[in-house]
């Protein structure tokens, strides 16, 4: 899809008069939290303000999130009709959702499904994976598959069956298999950004309107590594 940039170095990967999607830049929060920093909702409204000329408040729902430290696809919703039914639609996942990760220590497997029980600890924002129930967790699975190997790293593409907290991250690090720069999943280090090496790659839905196919492909950041992929 044709990528359109503005003043504000916002990548917009689709958009049209329900719904706008977006390529969230490591650092980037999707919505307001306690840090009081600009959330990208805020910069994608003034962003239609001025295109559009729209006089007022601007409406933007915020359909799903990225972790702050992630990059990739993040679709918000223009009118209230489109949120309604987008929020049903990841309620009921009715979506696909395909991530890259690069991370340290090659799975033993080229490709394999991943069940966990996920346990999280509101204090340190953190969710740890467990082979078996324990009290207070939640099932998460995901299917990941090896698409490159680097001198160092391991590239995979993974596709989600639920969207727990911090899903991807705890569950590759609980295989031995921690993303690149997580440090608070197992990571020996920080990347220099501040970020970690997973990226909301590609998003299939129904388009909560006109009911089209719609998929995306989000291009990844411009860093060594990624482009190496």
């Amino acid at each position: 899809m044709k990528i359109v940039s503005d003043k504000t170095n916002l990548q917009v990967l689709y958009e049209d008069n329900h719904i706008i999607v977006v390529n969230k830049r490591v650092g980037d929060i999707v919505q307001g939290d306690k840090t009081g920093d600009k959330p990208l909702s805020e910069v994608v409204k003034e962003y239609i303000k001025d295109k559009y000329n729209k006089p007022g408040e601007v409406f933007l729902g915020v359909v799903h999130r990225l972790d702050r430290p992630t990059t990739g696809i993040v679709l918000f919703a223009r009118t209230s009709k489109a949120l309604t039914r987008l929020n049903e639609l990841f309620k009921n996942r009715e979506t696909k959702k395909t991530y890259w990760a690069v991370v340290k220590n090659k799975p033993s497997q080229r490709s394999a499904t991943l069940v966990h029980y996920l346990k999280r600890n509101e204090k340190s924002n953190t969710s740890k994976a467990h082979t078996k129930e324990v009290p207070d967790s939640k099932q998460a699975s995901l299917d990941y598959t090896i698409i490159k190997e680097l001198n160092n790293y391991t590239a995979l593409e993974i596709n989600l069956h639920t969207g727990r907290h911090h899903q991807i991250r705890s569950q590759l690090s609980a295989i031995g298999s921690p993303i690149k720069g997580d440090l608070k999943y197992g990571f020996d280090r920080s990347n220099p950004d501040g970020g970690i090496h997973l990226h909301a790659r590609k998003l299939k839905f129904i388009h909560p309107v006109s009911k089209e196919n719609i998929e995306i492909t989000a291009p990844v950041p411009d860093d060594v590594i990624w482009k190496a992929i």
